[in-house]
């Protein structure tokens, strides 16, 4: 029922908009995610992404894959990022992001399998394409886990239609062209945007991709369901583990209230 968790997750939570931080399994070391997720849930966060380690992520900008980067280096590996997941969904619903590679090496079922026995509500995994996930979608149907797509600015109209009809948990709306990373403004054409993938779908619509500030945040909750922010609350982990993650997020919940 992990889909329905989601879905609960963005009706209860009282903000504006659901804030939704993202940490890397891992950084700056396995106890650091653990404290860092459990500082999330304390600040006020409603759904929590968490990040796998793999050693060519395409969608992330310098500040995340650094800290997949230095996670691999210490020999962090999926089955360790599963145990942080275990022990933080206790909390809040957690959605695994990670890469095909990682998902397809032991077969998509399997990981799929894995990834609801540690209570992982959805998975994100930005490298597979629409058209090739039918395989995962179907695994994670019958894990009871929802395969969040995602969409970006210049996604046609179409294509759009087609991923909106069948998305599950939520939509994951790429904010701008190009890799994670904070950005000094949003985009102009983000309101476009958004009415576009509302135009789609049921599930809740939630922004990532260069929003790092409080002022961001509450512009991006004028529109959309949810508030994703990664690279800043990531760089706070490494510069001051779990108390400076709590001190940004709670920062962006007061945003959002």
């Amino acid at each position: 029922m992990s889909p329905e968790r989601l879905g609960a997750a963005f009706a209860a939570q009282g903000k504006r908009a659901a804030l939704m931080p993202y940490l890397m399994g891992g950084f700056p070391d396995l106890a650091g995610s653990r404290a860092a997720g459990q500082a999330c849930a304390d600040a006020g966060a409603d759904i929590l992404e968490l990040g796998v380690p793999f050693s060519d992520p395409l969608a992330d900008g310098p500040v995340i894959h650094e800290a997949g980067s230095a996670a691999l280096a210490a020999g962090v590996t999926v089955d360790d990022v599963l145990e942080v997941c275990a022990d933080l969904s206790a909390r809040l619903p957690v959605v695994l992001m990670t890469y095909s590679n990682a998902v397809l090496a032991n077969g998509a079922a399997a990981f799929a399998e894995r990834a609801a026995a540690a209570g992982a509500s959805g998975l994100i995994v930005p490298d597979l394409p629409h058209d090739e996930g039918l395989e995962l979608r179907s695994a994670c149907e019958a894990a009871g886990l929802a395969l969040v797509p995602l969409v970006a600015p210049n996604t046609r109209a179409e294509r759009l239609e087609e991923i909106g009809r069948g998305a599950r948990g939520f939509v994951y709306t790429v904010s701008l062209a190009g890799t994670t990373g904070e950005r000094g403004a949003l985009p102009s054409d983000l309101p476009d945007t958004v009415a576009r993938v509302r135009a789609t779908t049921d599930v809740p619509v939630a922004v990532g991709f260069g929003i790092s500030s409080a002022e961001q945040a509450s512009e991006v909750a004028d529109l959309a369901d949810g508030v994703i922010v990664g690279s800043r609350v990531v760089r706070a982990a490494g510069e001051g583990g779990a108390a400076a993650v709590g001190a940004v997020v709670r920062e962006l919940a007061e945003a959002l209230s």
